[in-house]
């Protein structure tokens, strides 16, 4: 969707373009840009290179393998056609959803994210572009995902299909809670099930499943994992450096799995008063 107009944009040579002749080009990377100023609210905005590196050296080892399975179990199980994965960073789970559909999308924020996810895998439709106006048509997509992102539900009603689905995956309770106890003095457990209200009014609740394993860490990985999350910069800077000389480091991965279904919405005919 063109994020000027909102009219489709089709893709010719490689130039995305639509009725009112706003054009975008297709990167030499294979990504296209459709985050216009006008929606822009720094620089910069989305992840910085530090932390897309660190978590694609991260991911690269195979420590989040598990959830990663576990997402393309769930859109094969449901014959998903068409994804848009919502904040999709550098492509780790939008790549493995990839090959269990017929069309895939991935949008960040970040464009440096987005440049190094069109590296990895050319079947998929990369974009630059911003949850508060997904880059696609309305009612056109089978499912959104959103894994650790945020969740843009009016944006997300609006491009599903009807009986459309949201998956999304947020940290559990005791996530990476031995990291989060040696980098702050207080730890607040996740509270996973708060998002349910925010699916209440639209979505009905299909499926929920949490995922839990521990996984042992090299100095390297870990100091990947830390640079990779918000704790980086949150933590106090002598705290972090104790941590990152430890040379093995046990933590619990945690995850909740949600999958959501758009409920039919139905207009009530409101009786006479005669």
């Amino acid at each position: 969707m063109c994020p000027v107009c909102r009219h489709q944009l089709h893709l010719s040579e490689q130039t995305w373009q639509c009725e009112q002749k706003h054009s975008f080009d297709v990167a030499k990377q294979g990504y296209v840009n459709l985050h216009v100023v006008q929606h822009k609210h720094s620089k910069t905005p989305g992840d910085t290179v530090e932390s897309v590196t660190a978590r694609r050296a991260f991911l690269a080892e195979g420590h989040y393998a598990p959830l990663q399975q576990a997402v393309t179990e769930i859109i094969t199980k449901h014959k998903i056609n068409s994804v848009l994965d919502i904040g999709c960073g550098e492509g780790y789970y939008t790549s493995a959803m990839q090959p269990n559909v017929k069309q895939c999308i991935g949008v960040d924020i970040a464009k440096n994210a987005v440049q190094r996810a069109a590296k990895t895998n050319r079947e998929v439709t990369w974009v630059v572009g911003t949850g508060a106006v997904l880059p696609v048509m309305d009612s056109s997509i089978d499912l959104c995902s959103s894994l650790f992102s945020p969740l843009p539900i009016d944006e997300m009603c609006r491009v599903l299909q009807d009986d459309g689905y949201c998956l999304v995956v947020t940290p559990a309770k005791n996530h990476l809670y031995a990291m989060r106890e040696a980098l702050f003095e207080q730890v607040t457990l996740h509270e996973p099930d708060k998002i349910l209200a925010q699916f209440e009014p639209y979505f009905d609740l299909v499926k929920q499943q949490q995922l839990e394993y521990t996984i042992n860490l090299t100095q390297d990985a870990l100091k990947n994992l830390i640079a990779m999350t918000p704790y980086a910069y949150k933590a106090k800077l002598d705290r972090r450096c104790t941590l990152e000389q430890v040379e093995q480091f046990e933590v619990t991965a945690s995850f909740q799995i949600y999958l959501f279904q758009r409920r039919k919405l139905h207009l009530e005919i409101c009786p006479s008063k005669d």
